[in-house]
C-alpha cells in the first residue's frame, strides 16, 4: 500500500502562486498516473489534474489549464502542481492520488490511496 502526504498549501492572494507536492511512501507508484484532486466548501470533490507515468502526458480540468501545471519526479516518489494566477474560486483542500490500473483518466472513481489533503486559501 502506498501513503500519499500533500504539502505546500497555505493561504496567498489573487493572482499569487503556490507549489503543491505529494511524497508517497511504501510501494513505488513509478508506474503508475497521478491525480490532483480538489474539493472547496460545500462542494464535491472536482478533478484538477493529472500525469502519466512515463512520458508524461498530462490532462487538466478547464478551469485550471493554463494556470496550473502538474509534474513528477519518479526517483523522488514526488507528485509537483505548480498553481499560478490564483482565484478565490481556487479555494479548496487540495488532494493527490494514484491512479489504479493502467492508463489515464479524470474521474476520481479510477483513483485511490488519497492522502489527507493540504489547504489551499485564496483571498480577493
Amino acid at each position: 500500500q502506498v501513503q500519499l502526504v500533500e504539502s505546500g498549501g497555505g493561504l496567498v492572494q489573487a493572482g499569487g502562486s503556490l507549489r503543491l507536492s505529494c511524497a508517497a511512501s511504501g510501494r513505488t507508484f513509478s508506474t503508475n498516473a497521478m491525480g490532483w484532486f480538489r474539493r472547496a466548501p460545500g462542494q464535491e470533490r472536482e478533478f484538477v489534474a493529472a500525469i502519466s507515468w512515463i512520458p508524461g502526458y498530462t490532462i487538466y480540468a478547464d478551469s485550471v489549464k493554463g494556470r496550473f501545471t502538474i509534474s513528477r519526479d519518479n526517483a523522488k516518489n514526488t507528485v509537483y502542481l505548480q498553481m499560478n494566477s490564483l482565484k478565490p474560486e481556487d479555494t479548496a483542500v487540495y488532494y493527490c492520488a494514484v491512479h489504479q490500473g493502467p492508463g489515464i483518466h479524470k474521474n476520481q472513481n479510477y483513483f485511490g490511496s488519497w492522502g489527507q489533503g493540504t489547504q489551499v486559501t485564496v483571498s480577493s
